[in-house]
């Protein structure tokens, strides 16, 4: 493998997690959107033992509010208070750190004293205004790739962060729409957005959902497919995995197809961790 593949980048630090720079991998995992208090925290805790058995870095991702759902009837989330008291909770209770979607900017100076980790929806990837504000909070950020942008052109979203003098940057891969109601995952795009200079984390299970099907219905997705993306992102040599994951998805309230079965995380895990310990090691000895 040629050292011109890899490129340098920026450690992202999140408490004592390093994303990125050859760092070892990490998990981005939780329920797609808050339910209630019980079902976080139990999936929190659970998720945090799986993690720890297999010694990879685990920070919970569950988001407080989905302003993006198909229909106005859906179910989008707790809301801004009442969820972060609940990922306030999670902080507490098992001391990880917690990241979730913020959807506008007059949510931004609450969400920054709760959130670790500020997440910018894909659809919302190049609100000037938005990206401005959750720059200057300082915190780290995670801009979700827009399925309608090249991989390339994740540059300007980036440098609407930076403009603001805030460098704590990660950028996430959940695929490319080619078409209507399908995405396609290009696995280039991984070393592509490396090239900007971030950690770029690679999220399988939005991959597999089906447009167009309520992400409450269960043929809305084929999460049969999220190990094999999974171990191509790894393989590409992405810096986190973000996998959406509940302890019974078809009775979820968001991305019911599409959110991989808690009981199958440890698998999954065991069976990425061995390629991201050898994608580490040729660039190492490079």
């Amino acid at each position: 493998m040629s050292k011109s593949n890899f490129h340098p980048q920026k450690e992202v630090v999140i408490r004592n997690i390093k994303i990125g720079n050859g760092n070892p991998l990490v998990l981005i995992a939780g329920p797609c959107v808050i339910e209630d208090e019980k079902t976080v925290l139990s999936a929190a805790e659970r998720i945090l033992t799986i993690s720890q058995t297999h010694r990879i870095p685990f920070i919970f991702k569950s988001s407080f509010e989905k302003d993006n759902r198909s229909h106005v009837s859906l179910y989008r989330g707790p809301g801004l208070k009442k969820g972060l008291e609940i990922l306030q909770k999670v902080k507490d209770e098992f001391n990880i750190p917690v990241i979730s979607d913020v959807h506008r900017e007059t949510d931004i100076a609450a969400a920054a004293e709760i959130l670790d980790i500020i997440q910018i929806p894909a659809y919302l990837c190049q609100q000037t205004s938005l990206l401005v504000k959750a720059g200057k909070t300082n915190k780290p950020v995670n801009i979700k790739k827009g399925q309608f942008l090249a991989p390339e052109n994740m540059r300007s979203p980036v440098g609407k962060i930076e403009s603001t003098g805030n460098t704590k940057i990660l950028l996430t891969e959940r695929g490319s729409c080619f078409g209507y109601n399908r995405l396609v995952s290009d696995i280039c795009s991984i070393p592509i957005m490396q090239t900007i200079g971030y950690p770029v984390v690679y999220d399988s299970t939005h991959i597999i959902r089906i447009y167009g099907i309520p992400s409450s219905d269960t043929r809305g997705g084929l999460p049969g497919y999220i190990s094999h993306l999974t171990r191509a992102g790894v393989a590409a040599g992405c810096d986190a995995i973000f996998i959406e994951t509940h302890p019974n998805p078809e009775k979820a309230l968001c991305d019911a197809a599409s959110m991989l079965c808690l009981d199958l995380l440890p698998r999954l895990l065991e069976e990425v961790l061995p390629i991201g310990k050898h994608v580490r090691a040729m660039k190492g000895n490079e």
